[in-house]
């Protein structure tokens, strides 16, 4: 295959994989199976690598994810993302109507549903995504194009007839189905369930690695436009087009968006959509009304928080008035103590609720909570609703008051609470089970030392049954201790486990510091820390002014991998791990230099380059004898500035009047 022909067919793949993504994650209507889909995604991914100058950071490759990003630039916007006026009563709204009809006289209105998401403000050009920005303060906001391009609803390149230039806006959310398999698949593992799909949204587009976005299976709806050059001046008609430029946006046939000319079509739809909105695939949390005509939306103008032409019509949290049966008490992987009501189940907002978050002591205190009380339960889209109240009629005298414990409910030490913070812990980490079996799961993940075969279930019939305490004992199993476990333990399984463990001895040593669990240190810090120090025992024996000059090493980070080796339990683990044959220093292969014409310089990396991804740059930096950092300082030598380099950083930059070259210039810099 010819450079031409490569290129040919790059560009024919990317619009047929688009024509399918949009078909299945936007029409909901796929002709082809997911199997030849991801024959066809191979195919491509296999040209781009041999022929990386036919790349594009939208290709449809670039929908699982793309290079890391350790800080988002804060970019402004072109027009305002201000948040709308909210009401809670249809009498505000009809006020709302009367307001607009006396400046501009009878207008026409448009109703939508208000998805409880993330906002987002996508920027194209020639039709072709080139930035996607949360709302922030309104007038700037974060740059996560990166992990916007991971949301397979949100189009890379628009069909049809579309303006050179446009902004579309809309919520990133997560559908109901795809929420719940999410925290399905966290309950088998045995980790703590996602809070609410709204909360959880707005993690997962702040995540650094946008192949971990990419897992998450994000949505999106489109609820207006921006631009100079839209097709139309109704607002309506603008979502129409949208939808044949290949966004998702408002169903019509469903009712997602009317259209009307009074305020009794108002409130007929607020009145439909508050019966029928659990029943939806999605959580909304309200109605958007707004004027449909853009140029009397102009006439009537802003304010300085929120436009005068909308309003948001909000739901009522529902409520339910049930009997306090008990209040229990759970231990976190971290040892923090979480109360939690026990009630008489009562249906609200579609689900039989039977338990109830009481977050602290304090909130415990603030509702001066008595078993057997009547109370008053709020859901608003939370996972376990919570107590907002107590009806006081009819409480018996004498009941006294719940006491938060004194004690940890697993382990019977005595509870500790920092300054400073709400909640109160469990101090005895290396004892308390709930504390054993979160660390042992921490240390067994994929990206620590990649144990097979050990799911949170099977770490905690292991520490249930006797056979591991701590991470280390996972060392000391054989095949015939799990067999002897009976139920559930076969040849296969129990073989697969300890060929895990087995397999994970030769895991680099940065994994294994990122396994031990110092808190604070993730991936990426092990990574750096690991490559600076070289050894488990170089980390122990340095002082806290040693570590903070390490890259990615601040005040905090430090204290932490003091307060770690602090503990004697950790300190034996440690040992114990070592004389296993766990790796407790870089192998000296793994470092591949290949000169030291960048030593003593560190490079700040940033945009999308030409003949590198992000990875592959950063490790030719590093095989050059350079450091890499991820943030601006006085201490950086050079930013290594890629196309769509963010305006925050170039401005920073040339405030510590630091050095920013080009790809052509690094290239020079290594090959003289």
């Amino acid at each position: 295959m010819d450079p031409e022909q490569a290129r040919a067919r790059i560009v024919a793949l990317w619009k047929e994989l688009e024509e399918h993504n949009h078909r299945y994650y936007v029409l909901a209507d796929p002709i082809i199976s997911d199997q030849e889909f991801d024959l066809r995604l191979k195919e491509l991914e296999r040209l781009e690598k041999e022929w990386p100058q036919f790349a594009s950071a939208n290709s449809p490759t670039q929908r699982v994810g793309g290079d890391i990003t350790k800080e988002f630039a804060t970019v402004p916007h072109r027009y305002p993302m201000l948040s709308l006026s909210n009401s809670y009563s249809q009498e505000e709204v009809a006020e709302f109507v009367a307001r607009v009809e006396k400046e501009i006289g009878r207008t026409t209105y448009v109703m939508e549903l208000k998805y409880d998401g993330v906002a987002i403000s996508l920027s194209y050009m020639d039709g072709e995504l080139v930035r996607g920005v949360t709302r922030g303060d309104g007038e700037k906001g974060d740059d996560i194009t990166a992990n916007v391009r991971t949301v397979r609803s949100i189009p890379l390149h628009l069909r049809g007839d579309f303006p050179k230039e446009l902004e579309a806006r809309g919520e990133i959310l997560f559908m109901r189905a795809q929420f719940d398999r999410l925290n399905a698949a966290r309950a088998e593992r045995g980790e703590e369930l996602y809070a609410n799909p709204r909360n959880t949204a707005a993690g997962s587009l702040k995540q650094q690695d946008p192949k971990d976005v990419a897992k998450r299976g994000l949505d999106n709806f489109i609820y207006t436009l921006q631009g100079d050059q839209l097709p139309a001046r109704s607002h309506f008609e603008n979502m129409q087009a949208a939808n044949r430029w290949g966004f998702k946006t408002p169903d019509v046939k469903r009712r997602f968006i009317e259209r009307t000319d009074n305020v009794e079509g108002i409130m007929a739809f607020i009145a439909h959509w508050d019966a029928a909105r659990h029943a939806l695939e999605m959580d909304i949390d309200g109605i958007v009304i707004k004027v449909d005509d853009l140029d009397v939306q102009a006439e009537l103008g802003m304010t300085a928080k929120s436009p005068r032409w909308a309003i948001a019509y909000k739901f009522q949290a529902e409520q339910a008035i049930t009997r306090l049966n008990d209040v229990v008490y759970q231990v976190g992987r971290t040892g923090a103590i979480t109360p939690v009501a026990e009630l008489e189940p009562v249906l609200l907002a579609g689900t039989t609720v039977k338990r109830a978050s009481l977050h602290n002591a304090d909130q415990i205190a603030k509702l001066d909570l008595r078993i057997g009380d009547q109370v008053k339960v709020e859901k608003g889209g939370e996972i376990i609703p919570k107590i907002v109240g107590v009806e006081m009629d009819g409480r018996p005298a004498d009941v006294p008051p719940v006491d938060f414990p004194h004690t940890c409910p697993e382990c019977g030490t005595p509870l500790v609470r920092y300054e400073g913070e709400a909640q109160h812990y469990c101090p005895n980490e290396h004892a308390c089970p709930p504390q054993i079996i979160g660390r042992i799961e921490h240390f067994v993940g994929r990206k620590m030392m990649a144990i097979d075969g050990l799911g949170g279930e099977t770490v905690a019939e292991l520490v249930r049954r006797g056979l591991i305490h701590n991470v280390a004992d996972l060392y000391d199993l054989t095949k015939e201790k799990l067999l002897e476990l009976g139920k559930g333990w076969g040849e296969k399984s129990a073989g697969q486990v300890v060929d895990g463990i087995a397999a994970s001895r030769a895991i680099p040593f940065e994994q294994v510091l990122f396994a031990i669990g110092i808190r604070h240190v993730g991936e990426t810090v092990a990574k750096k820390i690991a490559r600076a120090v070289l050894s488990m025992d170089k980390l122990r024996a340095m002082s806290k002014d040693e570590l903070i000059v390490l890259d990615e090493v601040g005040e905090v980070i430090a204290q932490s991998i003091l307060d770690f080796f602090a503990v004697e339990g950790n300190r034996v683990i440690v040992e114990r791990l070592r004389e296993c044959g766990v790796q407790m220093e870089v192998d000296p292969a793994s470092i591949q230099l290949v000169g030291d014409k960048l030593k003593g310089k560190t490079f700040v990396v940033s945009g999308v380059f030409r003949n590198f991804s992000r990875d592959s740059i950063k490790a030719s930096i590093e095989s050059n004898g350079g450091k890499v950092s991820g943030s601006i300082s006085s201490k950086t030598s050079f930013v290594l500035a890629g196309a769509d380099m963010g305006p925050a950083k170039r401005t920073k930059a040339e405030t510590l009047k630091v050095s920013v070259i080009d790809e052509d210039e690094y290239m020079r810099m290594i090959n003289e």
